[in-house]
């Protein structure tokens, strides 16, 4: 582990595709939704402490969730957990990690990582990670990796790359050729087989000075909001007034789609953003009717192909579904067709406004 390295765990979204579990005071990454007693947000802080040392490891979250934090990752220094006042999306999230970080390395190597992804192959993963840090500290260079794709998937957005263009620290790096929207299901089938396409997994590898100079350049009011942080007395109100300044935007809008600059590793460690029911489905183990149950007491009659999320010690018997969503948390069911889980956004919108926000 070279001490210069650090890690960022993006940590502060809602996660409302995934609702009813994923709630305003306890979203997903807080939640076991894999059923293996540990939140997704403790697994990706493990995964990422075999490549960093603890010190090194910052999570960016919103305020309100501060708590939760310290009470999921033992150990961790309340110095190394950065509290937003407001979610800007990942380019503010970014340029605030990086002012910390500066104001102790300014020579420092940096992996971004969502902290709600699931990773089947670890040993793969962290290769893979290692190999763009070592490039990163070679050339000037903004890292992404992108998952080989095992199916048109709609969800996803993908980054295209040129083959024969590759850094010079490792052919295995590729030269991004552009970025891709969520395709609608036919685009998704020409770019599995082109072969050139790949799942934009929102995993970012770059050298400090390379990410500073890309955002002073393509994005300076994010950039100079946050550029004296460490200088503040009072960095609390400092840091209020940065995120009122910055516009909502992501770090690919901002940077990686603009900068001349990007590479890609295509990467193939069993890799899930777990953002929906379907993506969480995908990945559980099934039983003989292929349904995904998590929970102790399900019982379940002519059903299959469902996924379930009930309380552990609950009773409950399903039957006659098929292709089902059924979801149970604290006060809250919901019964839903797999293949109409884009409407859970839309149910959240409706109970806020017709229930209201207690549910949300």
């Amino acid at each position: 582990m070279t001490n210069n390295n650090y890690c960022v765990i993006m940590a502060g979204g809602i996660g409302s595709r995934f609702w009813p579990i994923s709630r305003q005071k306890k979203p997903k990454q807080f939640v076991d939704v894999l059923g293996v007693k540990k939140t997704l947000l403790q697994q990706t802080y493990e995964r990422m402490m075999r490549i960093f040392v603890k010190e090194n490891i910052f999570v960016v979250t919103n305020e309100a969730y501060k708590d939760l934090v310290m009470a999921q990752l033992s150990g961790i220094s309340p110095e190394r957990i950065l509290e937003e006042p407001n979610r800007r999306n990942t380019a503010p999230c970014i340029a605030f990690a990086n002012s910390k970080i500066r104001s102790i390395d300014p020579n420092a190597n940096i992996a971004v990582v969502p902290s709600d992804h699931a990773i089947a192959d670890e040993d793969a993963f962290v290769t893979i990670i290692n190999k763009g840090l070592a490039a990163v500290a070679k050339e000037n260079i903004l890292l992404t990796l992108g998952i080989r794709p095992s199916y048109p998937n709609t969800g996803y957005g993908y980054v295209q790359y040129i083959n024969e263009q590759h850094c010079k620290t490792d052919e295995d790096i590729k030269k991004v050729k552009l970025f891709a929207e969520k395709p609608m299901l036919e685009m998704a089938k020409k770019f599995v087989e082109s072969g050139d396409f790949l799942w934009n997994a929102g995993i970012f590898i770059w050298s400090l000075k390379a990410i500073d100079e890309a955002m002073k350049t393509l994005c300076p009011e994010i950039y100079t909001a946050f550029e004296a942080t460490d200088e503040r007395e009072d960095e609390d109100e400092f840091v209020k007034s940065a995120y009122a300044a910055c516009p909502s935007i992501s770090i690919d809008y901002a940077v990686m789609e603009r900068a001349a600059n990007v590479y890609i590793i295509p990467s193939d460690f069993g890799w899930n953003d777990v953002g929906t029911w379907k993506a969480l489905y995908n990945i559980g183990k099934k039983d003989e009717q292929m349904n995904c149950i998590v929970g102790r007491n399900v019982m379940t009659y002519d059903t299959k192909r469902c996924v379930v999320n009930v309380p552990k010690d609950k009773l409950v018997v399903i039957q006659g579904l098929d292709d089902f969503i059924v979801v149970e948390s604290d006060d809250i069911l919901m019964i839903c067709r797999k293949e109409d889980e884009q409407r859970i956004r839309q149910f959240v919108t409706d109970v806020e406004v017709e229930k209201g926000e207690q549910f949300i």
